[in-house]
């Protein structure tokens, strides 16, 4: 039998101690995305996929992809088969997690691309671990360095598909104090190919 891991996924929406938005799925796309993606609702990202267009967490600082919704993608578009590289979600600043295998006979876990230091960090969590610890307040914690006072109202204000591009970017020494930079919305795609083109031509 087909089991859902929806419940258990909502169960942890619903007690999250931050804002957590529920985007409403297209059923004929989400039923798309996880065929393109092998995967059933069995399990969490697969749950996620066909339940949600997505999840707004924390003030909509983090966007976790579901089955995509407006100008939030969906989490078969953001594959990429050559790398084996999965994005589940894409924070305000233009970070990424991705699920990955990080070698073979590994299991696969959610790596996160920053924009402070331009690499990809092994979370050593797998997708079901990742998502329940971001809804069990993981957030706050990870991003203290990466937020300033009055953030969620500014967050709260971007588009599905915007994002914040901060200059000086978090990478560099001007740019570590995120309350005194200069922040505008811009597309999330223009913020997410300024840091991986900075990535590489830095050689991180």
């Amino acid at each position: 039998m087909d089991e859902s891991a929806w419940g258990e996924v909502s169960a942890a929406v619903a007690t999250a101690p931050y804002p957590v938005q529920v985007l409403p799925a297209e059923p004929a796309r989400a039923s798309a995305c996880l065929a393109a993606l092998e995967i059933t609702t069995r399990s969490w990202l697969g749950a996620v996929v066909a339940n949600t267009g997505g999840l707004l967490v924390d003030h909509g600082w983090l966007r976790v992809l579901g089955s995509g919704h407006g100008g939030l993608p969906d989490v078969y578009t953001e594959s990429d088969p050559g790398t084996g590289l999965v994005v589940v979600g894409y924070d305000v600043l233009g970070g990424q997690f991705a699920w990955a295998q990080a070698r073979a006979g590994a299991r696969p876990t959610v790596h996160y691309f920053g924009p402070d230091d331009l690499g990809w960090l092994d979370l050593e969590q797998g997708y079901a671990d990742w998502l329940y610890a971001v809804l069990a307040g993981s957030l706050t914690r990870f991003y203290e360095n990466l937020r300033w006072p009055g953030w969620e109202a500014e967050v709260a204000d971007l588009a599905l598909g915007q994002a914040l591009s901060v200059w000086p970017p978090p990478f560099t020494k001007e740019g570590k104090d995120l309350s005194a930079v200069s922040r505008k919305a811009v597309s999330l795609a223009e913020v997410v190919s300024f840091y991986h083109d900075a990535a590489r031509q830095l050689g991180s």
